[in-house]
C-alpha cells in the first residue's frame, strides 16, 4: 500500500481530531469554562471526525483478513457517524451529559482505539513508524 492523497487526507484529518478532541473537553472542565473555545474546536473536532470516516470508506486494504477491501477497523465508521449524529442531536435536545458523554466516547473509540489499531505491525503506518524505528520491515 503506498501513501495516496486519499490517505493523506484521512491521516491529515484523523490526526487533526486528535489533536482538537481533548482541547474541545478541557475547555467545558474545571471551574473556567471557555464556551467559544469549545464550540470552536468541537466543530473543528466533528468536521475532522467526518472527513476521515468519510475517506476511511474509500481506503481499502487487500493484504489483511478482509471483505472486498473492508477490514475490522472499517466497523468504526458507522460508529463515528453515528456517534456524531447522536452527540449534535443530544446538544439540539439539550442533553448536554449525553452530548459530552457521547462525545468524549467518540474520541476515544474512533480516535484512540483506532489510532492504536492503525499503528499495529502489519497496517501501512504501523510498518511506517516501527519498520523505520526499529528497522524490522
Amino acid at each position: 500500500m503506498q501513501l495516496t492523497p486519499l490517505i493523506a487526507i484521512h491521516m491529515s484529518a484523523a490526526l487533526g481530531a486528535l489533536v482538537l478532541g481533548p482541547v474541545a473537553i478541557w475547555a467545558r472542565k474545571g471551574a473556567t469554562q471557555r464556551p467559544r473555545l469549545h464550540r470552536a474546536f468541537g466543530y473543528g473536532f466533528a468536521t475532522l471526525m467526518l472527513a476521515a470516516a468519510i475517506s476511511s470508506f474509500f481506503i481499502r486494504d487487500y493484504g489483511l483478513p478482509n471483505v472486498q477491501g473492508f477490514t475490522p477497523i472499517h466497523l468504526l465508521i458507522p460508529v463515528t457517524l453515528l456517534g456524531l449524529f447522536n452527540g449534535f442531536h443530544a446538544l439540539y435536545r439539550g442533553d448536554l451529559a449525553r452530548h459530552r458523554k457521547g462525545m468524549v466516547s467518540l474520541y476515544l473509540s474512533a480516535c484512540v482505539t483506532a489510532g492504536a489499531f492503525t499503528l499495529l505491525p502489519g497496517r501501512y503506518l504501523g510498518n511506517l513508524v516501527w519498520g523505520q524505528w526499529l528497522g524490522l520491515f
